[in-house]
């Protein structure tokens, strides 16, 4: 039986240039690899080697007859993919007459310029680790990584869900990185504060600013900066560990929470929420998060979104894990009744509206439950007289032949005193750099940051902070190497300082 891909896929696609036979799409040369959900198997293609599984680094990808129950779906997730419509079309071409050429594998070409370089890399994250990763193929390039936490390896630590294990894991890969004698990681370093722009500019001939996209998209509307409306970030951070957040007080003495926003942190949210607290004992939940959790009284969380689910923001494996691993959800009917009978071509979202419609169908669970509800827009957080939450008014839509949204004249007010927004994040200017106020990132062509149109000597960027918030911990690899082929050909075209001044030290005990 065929190897699959599960919920974990991060997308690097590390398992695309292992597969010795091009049975796993999208590739980083096609259309569509930077907005796909996951990774598929062709089970038509696919010949059991096992090579893909060496070579992801989550343990996303499970030979077909050893998948979980609540994995079982993703056999026909895969191969969803390859399916010929009656039209004769498909996502990805099944005729291996019509197949693109296998993949390239890249390996490291000797650079035209034999000095030395020093790249100095600000933040610890997966789109940092990665742009060191490439650097470090090249044994004359030394990398300095400027990290201001305690921690390394940002959102991978502090952003994943603590009960996904398995895509937590990507940590090992970057201990790796960070494991090369080349590569220096100076943690409780903040540039501004420690460090400034111009001393990396000394210390390293190139610097790539990979600071992410670190505040929320604020909600904006009347009441939301009362007591009891947090961020999802904030409350991600606070069951992390994260040290920005971790003084949080969470009051989960509501039976309600509301989650405004509809995508994969919102799900994580509302999963946290409302898991028996003894499943997450063993994971790397903080302690004082768990405590919490145990006096909780929340029954059920509310999932908001503005649209219908055929704009769910959510991804098809995050709406898998939820309704199969044991936590009740629940839809109404009601709001699927635009989307029942549509045809729709892409597998990835009938598969979801499928899943929705069998969650409608359901009986309505006893206990703790999660409620994805549709077409309804925040439109005022109530409270009482000292100013604390006791409800979110939301007005309910529909989306107009335009696309548009439109009010149906229905409002209602569900009542809660947790109000989470999880409507986005947003980059930050970094003083010394230009900045997009419009996109909330700092400009940048194909990784040169861009000051008035004209290329910033030395500087680069990458990560959310170079292409907003979008995309999967594995698009940070694709998006860093197209950063760190600009900054190695300018190298090569003498458009880098051919030496730095001296100042590096290696540092111990970074990960104790």
């Amino acid at each position: 039986m065929p190897h699959v891909v599960t919920q974990a896929c991060c997308g690097d696609a590390s398992c695309v240039y292992a597969c010795p036979v091009n049975c796993i799409h999208p590739t980083p040369e096609e259309p569509g690899f930077g907005t796909s959900e996951m990774l598929y198997i062709d089970p038509s293609t696919c010949v059991d080697c096992g090579a893909c599984v060496s070579a992801c680094p989550v343990g996303a990808i499970v030979p077909g007859h050893r998948l979980p129950d609540d994995q079982a779906r993703f056999t026909d997730v895969n191969a969803a993919h390859y399916d010929v419509t009656a039209t004769g079309d498909a996502r990805f071409p099944v005729d291996p007459a019509r197949r693109l050429p296998l993949a390239p594998i890249d390996k490291p070409r000797r650079l035209e310029v034999d000095a030395p370089l020093s790249v100095g890399i600000v933040g610890s994250g997966p789109s940092a680790m990665y742009a060191a990763d490439e650097l470090l193929r090249h044994p004359q390039v030394s990398v300095t990584i400027y990290e201001r936490l305690r921690r390394p390896f940002g959102l991978a630590r502090y952003g994943v869900a603590p009960d996904h294990l398995a895509t937590r894991s990507v940590m090992r890969l970057f201990d790796d990185i960070a494991g090369n004698t080349r590569c220096e990681i100076r943690l409780g370093t903040s540039i501004g504060r420690d460090l400034s722009l111009s001393d990396l500019r000394d210390r390293h001939q190139a610097v790539i600013w990979a600071g992410g996209a670190p505040t929320d998209r604020r909600l904006d509307i009347p009441g939301a900066d009362a007591s009891g409306v947090l961020s999802a970030t904030a409350l991600v951070g606070w069951y992390n560990d994260h040290p920005d957040h971790d003084h949080l007080t969470v009051d989960l003495a509501t039976s309600r929470a509301v989650v405004i926003g509809n995508g994969n942190v919102a799900l994580d949210v509302a999963r946290i929420l409302t898991a028996d607290p003894e499943s997450l004992a063993d994971t790397t939940i903080s302690r004082h998060a768990l405590a919490t959790l145990r006096t909780s009284e929340v029954e059920e969380v509310v999932v908001l979104g503005r649209r219908g689910p055929l704009h769910a923001a959510f991804t098809l494996p995050e709406l898998i894990g939820l309704a199969d691993k044991g936590i009740p959800v629940v839809v109404d009917p009601a709001d699927l009744t635009d989307v029942a009978e549509l045809e729709v071509d892409d597998p990835t979202t009938r598969a979801k509206l499928d899943l929705l419609a069998e969650i409608a169908a359901r009986p309505i669970p006893s206990g703790r439950r999660i409620r994805l509800a549709f077409h309804r827009s925040p439109s005022a957080v109530e409270t009482d007289a000292d100013g604390t939450v006791t409800g979110l008014t939301v007005t309910h839509n529909r989306v107009g032949a335009d696309g548009t949204l439109e009010p149906t004249g229905v409002t209602e007010t569900i009542e809660t005193s947790l109000v989470l927004t999880s409507i986005g994040y947003r980059g930050v200017a970094v003083p010394g750099l230009p900045f997009d106020e419009a996109r909330g990132v700092i400009p940048h062509q194909a990784g040169r940051v861009l000051d008035d149109g004209e290329p910033l000597p030395g500087t680069y960027v990458t990560g959310w902070i170079k292409r907003g918030p979008s995309g999967f911990i594995g698009t940070n690899k694709t998006d860093s190497s197209e950063t760190v082929t600009s900054l190695l050909s300018d190298f090569e075209a003498g458009l880098l300082p051919q030496s730095a001044r001296p100042g590096r030290r290696r540092l111990l005990g970074l990960f104790a």
